[in-house]
């Protein structure tokens, strides 16, 4: 009896056990089924979309809707939002994330450049502290190679530091201030290392160019201190802003009639101060070989994004002093003598060394005006050449 029980259980079981794997593997096989067609229609259905996608890519193309897309050269083989056309010269942290701005992403910020040697640190010092660094970035191009021994500012570790030797301001910027990288700054002053700044606000400065709508500008020349070369920088008081000289006497007359620089819509190369629009076209201007810039300030009218009469200025509630340093040319060099001194016992040569000034502005003014007779040449040129372009004043 117990036994066929035994029995029993087993052979019901084993029938168990059976309709299980056999249904298992029926229900695996149906499911495994389904799975491949749902996976084959999910391959079908992303086929279609990347074709329907490359079609309407394709169609967009022949209408001309891809042909105005403006990418820059050589980045025909990107899509066009990974495209990065600009840059800026905000330092980035190495471990930390967020912004970089200063905390305020939406507030506009702007540069200041200046080509600096070592001679001048005290001048330079002063200008630096009058530009807020919320409000403004410092790049210093060192033209005496001396960098080290601006540590001991406070703003030093926050300036871009470039250091060329015996370079001038317009060499650097051709190179270090390509439109594209400073694309993020609203106003770019670009200004010489000898200047005078007790009377100066840039943030004032600012407010003014911004509602007299000047595009090229500079702060007005103190006659107080110094001899002025050019008149029209020479501050007129109890005015806010000028755009005009006026001269009675000699050759190159201006009055109320004249529109041509440098009686109206000129600035001096010394403190230039220009939009982020005006110093795009600047420098295309700027000769990559023709460093001293010499003409330039006769035709930057023609960047003013508009009148140059109206959009050219030079501020006058805002003064600064232009002292006019010789610093390009002089150029120090070590000289070593060898003196014998003999005693009883043994001779002794000792070598001593003393710098030496070595003056090369003379030819550094004769190459000015041989680079400025050049780029007038390459004007006029330029304007005989081009068909296209129409000459507005």
């Amino acid at each position: 009896m117990n036994r066929s029980c035994l029995c029993s259980v087993l052979i019901a079981t084993a029938l168990i056990c059976g309709a299980y794997f056999i249904g298992n593997a029926y229900l695996d096989k149906e499911i495994k089924e389904k799975l491949l067609r749902w996976k084959i229609t999910d391959k079908m259905h992303n086929t279609t979309d990347k074709m329907r996608n490359n079609t309407d890519k394709m169609q967009n193309a022949r209408s001309g809707t891809c042909e105005n897309l403006n990418k820059p050269l050589g980045t025909d083989a990107l899509p066009q939002g990974i495209i990065a056309k600009t840059s800026n010269l905000e330092t980035q942290h190495l471990w930390n994330y967020g912004d970089t701005k200063k905390g305020n992403p939406n507030r506009s910020m702007s540069l200041l450049a200046m080509a600096v040697g070592i001679k001048q640190k005290e001048l330079v010092n002063k200008v630096i502290q009058k530009f807020p660094p919320r409000d403004f970035v410092v790049m210093l191009f060192h033209y005496d190679g001396v960098v080290d021994d601006w540590k001991q500012y406070p703003w030093n570790e926050q300036a871009i530091h470039v250091s060329v030797m015996n370079q001038t301001k317009w060499w650097f910027a051709k190179r270090f201030l390509h439109p594209d990288i400073v694309a993020d700054y609203e106003y770019i002053f670009l200004w010489d290392e000898d200047l005078g700044v007790a009377h100066f606000s840039p943030r004032k400065y600012l407010s003014i160019v911004k509602e007299e709508g000047l595009e090229i500008s500079q702060p007005a020349l103190d006659t107080t201190k110094l001899e002025v070369h050019h008149p029209i920088t020479a501050r007129r008081k109890n005015l806010k802003v000028h755009r005009r000289m006026y001269k009675n006497k000699g050759s190159g007359r201006c009055d109320d009639h004249s529109t041509n620089p440098p009686c109206i819509g000129w600035v001096e190369m010394m403190a230039p101060v220009f939009s982020r629009a005006a110093w795009r076209c600047s420098w295309y201007m700027i000769q990559n070989d023709l460093i001293h810039a010499w003409g330039l300030d006769m035709q930057l009218g023609y960047c003013a994004q508009g009148d140059r009469k109206k959009n050219v200025g030079v501020v006058d509630a805002e003064y600064i002093v232009h002292y006019g340093l010789p610093t390009l040319g002089v150029v120090e060099t070590a000289l070593s003598s060898v003196k014998n001194e003999t005693n009883a016992k043994s001779s002794i040569s000792l070598e001593s060394s003393e710098s030496h000034e070595v003056d090369n502005r003379p030819e550094v003014r004769m190459k000015s005006f041989v680079e400025m007779k050049r780029f007038k040449e390459r004007w006029k040129k330029a304007v005989k050449d081009d068909r296209c372009w129409v000459d507005p004043y």
